[in-house]
């Protein structure tokens, strides 16, 4: 009996989604409109759209305009129904900064700015948040991108953040605020920005490498419109790739003159090996545009042309960092079971 009533719960929670995600698709919207899109009964689409209503992430409109009949309701998701708050944490060429985005439910914002600080402690972004949460007392959600690999919400192993490594940071922060609360790798919101802010095709993979200066580089990847992560979270983390370079020397070979492109063809051609991208972005102080050529013609002597993807440079990834972190923080919001297609 329990297991049926989970179900039905579940089964509620989803289509209460698909209404959501119809009207935000509409911008405005009938019960008919709605049942079109989703698949969903005009009564099911009616009922859900009352208790939307009544909790104020919906908002009835005026009338469509009659033509013949009695004229219809419409609906209007209520973007503003709730905040959702993004922060990013660097530390970069000695510079700690703090930079965050307030936005509503479709990603809109609302403030965003960035703060350079003496460090960044757990102390620290608590107090960020507070300060965020006390101007806008409707924030739902924080989402945090850190410069390491997360695992069940803990800073695992080095942290360029010396003060968050191996740190539970998001279990922390559940103690401390009544919020949900998401905490994820740096490179895989950039991968993810990047992938939804070019439009890809769901099926096609993509890849961001960053090269930073002075720094361990590492990489986000896409397949089949999902970030790839892995059993531990520790997928992309390509700086272990068997590059004949010590793990630990790798940053100095990087760079040195003459090694940076030679190193980097050789991990472009392992990532395209294994996912066969259609794009892939490099990122980081280290590359530069002249130096693409010479890095196709490298990937070009040891993968067929056929196979090779478009390699491009991205100089700035921050806008695609703020954009995948505001997705992720919003997709937090909403019911956590999905219907997929099977793929084979």
């Amino acid at each position: 009996m329990n297991q049926v009533i989970s179900n039905t719960t579940r089964i509620k929670q989803i289509n209460v989604e698909l209404v959501k995600d119809a009207l935000i698709e509409l911008v405005y919207g009938t019960k008919q409109s709605i049942s079109n899109i989703t698949g969903l009964s005009v009564a099911t689409c009616g009922n859900i759209l009352n208790e939307l209503i009544e909790s104020g992430e919906v908002i009835e409109i005026d009338l469509e305009q009659p033509s013949g009949g009695r004229p219809a309701r419409r609906f209007m998701y209520n973007a503003n129904y709730s905040y959702v708050a993004c922060i990013d944490l660097s530390y970069q060429q000695g510079i700690y900064k703090i930079a965050y985005a307030v936005t509503n439910l479709v990603g809109e914002i609302i403030e965003e700015d960035s703060v350079t600080v003496d460090n960044i402690t757990y102390q620290s972004i608590v107090h960020h948040i507070d300060r965020l949460i006390a101007n806008y007392k409707i924030i739902k959600a924080i989402g945090i991108g850190v410069p390491a690999v997360v695992y069940e919400g803990v800073v695992v192993g080095e942290c360029d953040i010396k003060n968050l490594t191996n740190f539970p940071l998001e279990k922390e922060l559940k103690i401390v605020f009544d919020k949900k609360i998401i905490v994820e790798n740096d490179m895989n919101l950039k991968a993810l920005g990047f992938y939804r802010k070019q439009n890809y095709d769901p099926d096609q993979n993509i890849a961001v490498i960053n090269f930073p200066k002075d720094k361990c580089i590492g990489s986000g990847v896409i397949v089949g419109g999902h970030v790839v992560k892995g059993n531990t979270n520790f997928a992309g983390e390509v700086s272990y790739l068997p590059l004949d370079v010590p793990q630990e020397q790798l940053v100095y070979e990087l760079n040195k003159d003459g090694r940076l492109v030679p190193l980097v063809v050789k991990i472009i051609t392992s990532v395209i090996a294994v996912i066969n991208p259609a794009t892939i972005a490099l990122t980081g102080e280290l590359v530069k545009s002249d130096m693409l050529e010479d890095i196709f013609n490298g990937c070009l002597e040891i993968i067929p042309r056929e196979h090779l993807p478009e390699i491009i440079i991205r100089e700035n990834i921050q806008d695609d960092y703020i954009n995948g972190l505001v997705s992720v923080t919003i997709e937090s919001l909403t019911c956590d079971v999905q219907l997929v297609k099977k793929r084979i």
